[in-house]
């Protein structure tokens, strides 16, 4: 049996996970970034400290940090079931077993709940969901999207992706998308036809090696630019 979720569900990751992830390097972090579908990873949290300008999107936002920590809790459990149930779907390199991963992601959810209520006061935790922002264009150097995009392939149509693409190529100079698997670590059923649309749309698409691995296979990101 493969790992599956019935929907979307709040899991965080942390700030080093993104960097490997997104091979963000330090130049990159200094640009105006939108975190899409951060949830409650601690990414926004981190480098705001570190003086970088990033704005997070994510319905979840629409609710207190009560609700969304209610709401991880119970996210928690399931995802520790069906991940102990499908090891063997994963790389345990750098997060050496399942209870270490419960360790680690639920350190980055509590910071980001730590930093959750400033943050959206501040304007940097907007409620949005894709294939509709409200955002200027170029508004943002660099969108990022992880663990929404291609990962939810099943639940997520074709032409859901490709609108949420091209929005997120609207408001940012470049857009990245990590992984490019869908749950059960395959490769997402919609990929080969959006980066076909995305060539004949004119856009400048990359497929890159990123040094993260923790799905089996789902060390590559996606990078769109404008031509």
């Amino acid at each position: 049996m493969a790992f599956t979720l019935d929907k979307v569900v709040p899991w965080g990751r942390s700030f080093d996970e993104y960097c490997a992830m997104f091979s963000l390097s330090e130049e990159d972090l200094k640009m105006r970034i939108l975190g899409c579908s951060d949830g409650p990873a601690n990414f926004n949290c981190i480098l705001t400290r570190r003086r970088g300008h990033v704005i997070s999107i994510d319905p979840i936002y629409n609710f207190s940090a009560d609700e969304i920590r209610l709401r991880i809790n119970e996210t928690y459990e399931e995802v520790m079931e069906q991940t102990r149930k499908n090891k063997d779907e994963f790389v345990w390199d750098n997060i050496s077993s399942v209870e270490e991963l419960g360790r680690v992601r639920m350190e980055a959810m509590k910071e980001f709940l730590s930093d959750y209520p400033s943050g959206r006061k501040e304007g940097r935790y907007i409620e949005a969901s894709l294939p509709t922002l409200k955002f200027k264009d170029g508004e943002f150097d660099i969108a990022l999207c992880s663990h929404f995009l291609f990962l939810y392939s099943e639940q997520l149509s074709e032409n859901f992706h490709i609108q949420s693409i091209r929005e997120l190529c609207r408001v940012s100079s470049e857009t990245r998308i990590f992984p490019l698997l869908e749950l059960g670590a395959k490769k997402s059923r919609h990929f080969e036809n959006i980066i076909d649309r995305l060539d004949k749309d004119g856009f400048t698409v990359s497929i890159e090696k990123v040094p993260y691995e923790f799905q089996k296979g789902g060390n590559k990101m996606l990078k769109i630019k404008h031509t």
